[in-house]
């Protein structure tokens, strides 16, 4: 069965999101601040909204697809938010990594409006978003369940349903963020000693690839490093905020996590020197008296 749905934010993960429930044959309708965006995407089949006040008006179902919760705030609560436009009933997907009691005070709050909510914060990056291969974890009430679980199994692979009320699903994506921040780090400073040591990078990666030190971070992102191209499919900047969520979470309960505030002054001091919104992987230039890899 078709249904109205609308995606807001069509970034890396954003777009092909939108292009999975497009192929799944649902009416898109979707939404960005880069108005040509939208329209590029529209011109393929969809529809492009003027506003997120138009796009909550036309949708049973709304996936928001931005980076933080200030912008998931805005895109709700904000001026020509499309909260004030949903139909009671409707349901909004938050698809953003935050902090789990965010996401929790977020559903009372939509609750008290009458729109269904799913905390649903995603994985897999770019390629497997746009193949519909990537991974969902959510939580959520089985009505909104019912409503909206045609279009997350349209645009994941694995969709798992880790709870009844918001929060888990949040919980679960800061754990993963813990480990692939630490992993992407550690990465870093292996082939960053691995180059100290005058070892050929091309050769220490093939090696540790089919060794038992590889990690998925590992294979993925020092590929980036040995192609030296920091284009931002993951920018560094993200995880100086996920791992930031991630303390943030512990110190709570005043649980240690070591490894994780290590890997955060590493994002922090390769994005204070000029970094930011380099790939992830550029984590890796903090290390000093190394020669990296250039780009052809």
């Amino acid at each position: 069965m078709s249904i109205k749905v609308g995606v807001i934010g069509l970034g890396a993960m954003g777009s092909g999101m939108a292009g999975s429930l497009r192929r799944a044959g649902h009416q898109v309708h979707v939404f960005d601040l880069r108005s040509d965006v939208a329209q590029t995407f529209a011109a393929a089949g969809g529809v492009a909204c003027t506003s997120l006040a138009e796009l909550g008006a036309q949708c049973s179902v709304v996936v928001s697809v931005v980076v933080n919760a200030a912008q998931t705030e805005a895109v709700l609560f904000g001026e020509g938010g499309c909260a004030a436009t949903l139909q009671k009933g409707s349901v909004f997907v938050m698809c953003s990594t935050v902090d789990p009691n965010w996401s929790m005070a977020l559903e009372a709050r939509l609750e008290a409006l009458g729109i269904h909510y799913i905390d649903a914060p995603i994985s897999g990056g770019a390629a497997k978003a746009a193949s519909g291969q990537m991974t969902m974890m959510t939580a959520g009430k089985p009505e909104a369940y019912a409503v909206a679980g045609p279009l997350l199994d349209a645009m994941a692979a694995k969709v798992y349903r880790l709870g009844d009320r918001a929060g888990a699903g949040s919980k679960v994506k800061i754990i993963n963020q813990l480990l692939a921040g630490v992993h992407i780090a550690a990465a870093a400073e292996a082939m960053a000693l691995g180059l100290r040591e005058g070892v050929d990078a091309a050769a220490l990666y093939e090696v540790i690839t089919h060794s038992a030190g590889n990690s998925w971070m590992f294979e993925n992102r020092m590929a980036h490093v040995l192609q030296g191209d920091y284009t931002p499919l993951s920018a560094v900047d993200i995880f100086v905020k996920d791992l930031g969520l991630v303390l943030d979470v512990a110190r709570a309960t005043k649980f240690p996590l070591p490894l994780s505030s290590t890997a955060h002054q590493m994002f922090m001091q390769a994005s204070t020197a000029g970094f930011a919104r380099e790939d992830d992987s550029a984590v890796i230039k903090i290390f000093p008296g190394i020669q990296l890899p250039q780009k052809p």
